[in-house]
């Protein structure tokens, strides 16, 4: 082993200052090594099979392997282990021209910035050499320990593990002609949601199968064997096809150990030179067939087995992680990285190929780094029902909305687990219909509707949300209820949102049935507790709760939540018949300044009640028209858009892309907020009502859910919950006297 310094030799090029270690040539690298196989004006190898293809397939490997490990030891923490398993997987796919390529492994992010070094898409961020890229691993304003979408290049975030293939489908389905490989480990292959979704899509979109899972089979999860390390090879293959996927292409590195390695996982760099070719080859040429696969209409999988860690500082689980002694000066980390080092020249080449693969660095080529182009919708035609008519069901007048916005952009989709006729939004169905195989007029079915239910709200908010993280538009419908087992992706998406360096529409969701109609159903549909993760979630900055009063204002809002960008618009509302309280006016006056005065009487002294929600404002009107025969005045505020009624530096929504920076002024605040006493009322989470017990200086106190239980009717669920006209009365009158 040959060790120089970039400073020592003239001949290494400018982007490899900061590698510590060069090797010599590999075996025949002068043969095979010294002329890009990706030639110039292309975007891929010719042939897979042609020897200097393979060749330097594992030459960018070992630099991937060798970059992840001395990034990751730079700061003696990060991710080295997993990725390294399937390098000769990555470095294919590059080879063969693919660079939209996501992962459902936020583990592997040190291995795709180094992915995203080699091809020189990390420029965009001031990173042109090696030790910058040292520098900035792991640091603010850098690259962030697990994956974004801030980095250049980067297609998706990445974290909580089941969620990658969300993103993966979301794009296929919005660019049918490229391929979107994910990276799934084995440990994360326990996540229930991951062959369930991607079943669902492909029995809803057949001909979608453009999106191509590269299972890491390497045996082992974060700190321990994966539960499936004692699957047969048979019987993974059995258990993907048994899952739908009619092609599984399996690349097992034990096949070619000749070096006698114990057990059914093995390092393959571990092997002769020739036989690390042997395998090399075989993955290209298996990902190749894998890719034309999943682009000509056929589901399918590629799986490489090889052991976590090879070819880095540890083998198994022992590899996944790096600690404070994992430092670049530690012996085991420097005998991993010296063996691994390449010759300046060979940098050169693994960098000239990555450049010219897919056209370009994957900052100036992947699909991510562009802004889909919308359909144009036009004005929506919003219908202003008369205050104190006829009640009507608010869901059902956003749900024509929603149809005629459907038929006018063949990209939106509605995404809902449990049923849009059990919200009230049975029109959706109706102008758009259920994606489903069976065509029955009935229900509202056919194949290729633009409503899509699977029965997991993850799949759900999977769908809806990765589709506006790329570009679309989309609706996520939920019962309130059971709406948090979708939210780690959404919330997921909204913070990779705040932080894009493009704009993309914002994540809409629609959640009804809330607690206080569902009675009858008892607890288990009672669980409005989701409010308080929106509570917190508003402090971040481009998160927006909305609570329309009625069937005119959550018009108004959905049509204000269509316009901005980048944000996550959770809209909450009702499926029962209601008053109309409110104008079309009166809600954008809402949306702007967070909340409108709904009711005022004059008095001796002044009971504010500052209200969330639509049923809830029975019980305070009722309350108020009693406090009025004493001679109390009374303001009944309704909170549409809590969000503006924080002060602007208890949220981040100067660090967010798009900012929005609307919010009520103290002034405006104290008109309309001001009195004797306040009292906030919802029938959800008192944590939404944090802006204004912040900001008031009245006497307060707030009423809110406690818990679910079963009764007849929302009244009787109200009055469990305290929150009754006569309770509401009771307690004004204390704050005043």
């Amino acid at each position: 082993m040959t060790v120089v310094t970039s400073s020592a030799s003239s001949t290494v090029p400018h982007f490899c200052e900061g590698i510590q270690y060069f090797g010599e040539a590999l075996p025949d690298f002068a043969t095979y090594g010294t002329i890009p196989a990706i030639e110039s004006g292309q975007k891929a190898v010719a042939n897979p099979t042609d020897t200097n293809a393979v060749y330097q397939t594992l030459l960018a490997a070992d630099a991937l392997r060798y970059l992840t490990l001395q990034i990751t030891g730079s700061k003696a923490s990060g991710h080295p282990g997993g990725f390294a398993s399937q390098a000769e997987a990555y470095a294919a796919l590059v080879m063969l021209g693919h660079k939209n390529i996501i992962t459902e492994v936020g583990h592997h992010a040190p291995g795709f910035y180094s992915a995203m070094f080699l091809d020189r898409s990390l420029e965009d961020m001031g990173i042109s050499t090696v030790q910058q890229l040292r520098d900035r691993f792991r640091e603010k304003h850098g690259l962030l320990g697990h994956l974004s979408g801030y980095i250049p290049g980067i297609l998706a975030p990445a974290g909580p593990l089941g969620q990658g293939q969300h993103f993966a489908m979301a794009a296929a389905l919005l660019h049918r002609d490229k391929l979107f490989p994910f990276t799934v480990g084995d440990g994360g292959l326990g996540e229930p949601y991951i062959m369930s979704s991607m079943a669902h899509f492909n029995t809803a979109y057949p001909q979608v199968t453009n999106f191509l899972p590269v299972l890491v089979w390497n045996g082992y999860s974060q700190e321990h064997h994966s539960m499936v390390s004692l699957k047969t090879n048979d019987e993974m293959i059995a258990y993907w096809k048994g899952n739908g996927f009619a092609e599984v292409v399996l690349v097992n590195a034990k096949d070619f150990d000749d070096q006698n390695q114990v057990g059914d996982y093995v390092d393959s760099t571990a092997f002769s030179f020739q036989k690390r070719l042997e395998f090399t080859k075989a993955v290209l040429v298996g990902m190749d067939k894998a890719a034309r696969s999943a682009l000509s209409g056929t589901l399918t999988v590629f799986i490489i087995k090889q052991l976590k860690g090879a070819g880095v500082h540890a083998l198994g689980a022992k590899s996944h992680n790096l600690y404070p002694k994992d430092t670049l000066d530690a012996p085991h980390i420097v005998t991993a990285l010296q063996k691994r080092a390449l010759c300046a020249e060979a940098w050169q080449t693994v960098r000239t190929n990555a450049e010219r693969a897919g056209g370009g660095p994957a900052a100036k080529t992947a699909v991510t780094e562009f802004e889909l182009p919308l359909a144009e919708i036009g004005e929506l035609p919003l219908e202003e029902y008369a205050i104190g008519g006829e009640p009507k069901v608010s869901t059902t007048a956003m749900g024509r909305l929603v149809g005629i916005v459907g038929n006018k952009d063949k990209n939106f989709l509605v995404t809902n687990a449990d049923g849009n006729e059990a919200s009230g939004i049975a029109n959706i169905n109706q102008a758009l219909k259920i994606n489903h195989p069976t065509t029955d007029d009935l229900y509202n079915q056919a194949p290729g509707g633009q409503v899509y239910e699977p029965l997991s709200e993850d799949a759900c908010a999977g769908l809806a949300a990765g589709l506006s993280l790329m570009g679309a538009r989309t609706l996520w419908c939920s019962y309130e209820s059971f709406a948090i087992n979708g939210l780690p992706i959404w919330q997921t998406v909204t913070q990779a949102m705040a932080e894009l360096r493009r704009k993309t529409p914002s994540t809409i969701t629609l959640f009804t049935a809330g607690a206080l109609e569902q009675g009858r159903n008892g607890w288990t549909h009672q669980r409005p507790e989701i409010e308080a993760y929106f509570a917190s979630l508003m402090r971040t900055g481009n998160v927006f709760p909305l609570f329309p009063p009625d069937a005119n204002s959550i018009q108004g809002c959905y049509d204000w939540a269509l316009q901005t960008k980048n944000k996550g618009i959770v809209i909450t509302a009702s499926k029962s018949p209601l008053p109309i309280r409110t104008t079309l006016k009166q809600t954008a006056e809402g949306l702007e300044k967070g909340a409108i005065l709904l009711h005022e009487i004059a008095g001796g002294k002044t009971v504010v009640f500052a209200v969330i929600g639509d049923m809830t404002l029975i019980p305070v009107f009722e309350a108020a028209a009693f406090l009025e025969t004493e001679g109390i005045g009374v303001k009944i505020i309704s909170i549409i858009n809590p969000r503006r009624l924080y002060r602007p530096h208890d949220t981040a929504w100067d660090t967010c892309s798009e900012p929005d920076n609307g919010f009520l002024s103290d002034a405006d605040f104290e008109q309309l907020f001001g009195g004797d006493a306040l009292i906030g009322v919802t029938g959800g989470a008192a944590a939404m009502l944090e802006p204004i017990m912040l900001r008031s200086n009245s006497k307060r106190d707030s009423f809110a859910w406690k818990r679910g239980e079963t009764t007849a009717s929302a009244g009787e669920l109200m009055a469990f919950n305290g929150l009754t006209a006569e309770a509401l009365t009771k307690r004004a009158i204390e704050l005043v006297h």
